[in-house]
């Protein structure tokens, strides 16, 4: 059952999350742009509010949650209803997929990753950006879990366990990213991407259905 209670009851709490950390959202929001391709359709599954959608250019927004679905219309994203384990989408009908901290909310992730393979064109590819559980960030994130009003209910991942899952589900990585080396408290100013995995809390990962082309 998707969860989403939490975010249609505090739309505006998680709204102000953005405000109030301004330079981890941004870094992040660098991050992610860096392993995009600049051309193609898109789809960014869990949309949320179209935080990362409407500034990066993707047309397509999947979310369960109604709230979230309506700021994300309000940030002109095209959006549909749906779950990340059943995508109300044919085959081979996107360039790309996002997927951002969504990757711990969901009931399967290999059933996300699945579908995102499956609604891929043959050559599409896949952007992840997560909070490694083994990271300071994740770990904090674990040890407040049970008083948090979104994360109470989060499954965290280790790169090495994203790694894995994304294998099984049939892609071929690409190139690892990371930021936020400090706490969120700490960060008041945009972050530099970093090559690589296993520094910062923040890791994106880049995979696709072909072959790979790159080891940044």
């Amino acid at each position: 059952m998707p969860k989403i209670a939490a975010f249609e009851a505090h739309a505006e709490r998680y709204e102000d999350w953005f405000t109030r950390n301004e330079a981890a959202y941004l870094s992040e929001l660098l991050a992610v742009r860096a392993f995009l391709p600049w051309s193609g359709r898109g789809l960014e599954i869990g949309v949320g509010s179209g935080r990362f959608a409407a500034p990066l250019g993707i047309q397509v927004g999947v979310d369960p949650s109604p709230a979230m679905l309506a700021l994300a219309a309000a940030r002109g994203i095209e959006v549909v209803v749906g779950t990340a384990e059943q995508l109300p989408f044919p085959p081979a009908r996107f360039d790309y997929a996002l997927i951002v901290t969504t990757l711990c909310f969901v009931d399967s992730p290999a059933r996300m990753l699945a579908e995102a393979h499956r609604v891929l064109e043959p050559n599409g590819s896949l952007v992840i950006g997560f909070i490694d559980r083994d990271s300071p960030l994740g770990r904090d994130y674990l040890a407040h879990q049970a008083r948090s009003v979104f994360y109470r209910e989060a499954t965290f991942y280790s790169a090495a366990e994203v790694e894995q899952l994304l294998g099984e589900a049939g892609f071929t990585i690409h190139a690892w990213g990371q930021t936020l080396s400090h706490s969120l408290a700490e960060t008041c100013m945009i972050e530099p991407l970093q090559s690589g995995r296993g520094r910062c809390s923040f890791v994106v990962v880049s995979a696709g259905k072909g072959p790979s082309t790159s080891d940044r």
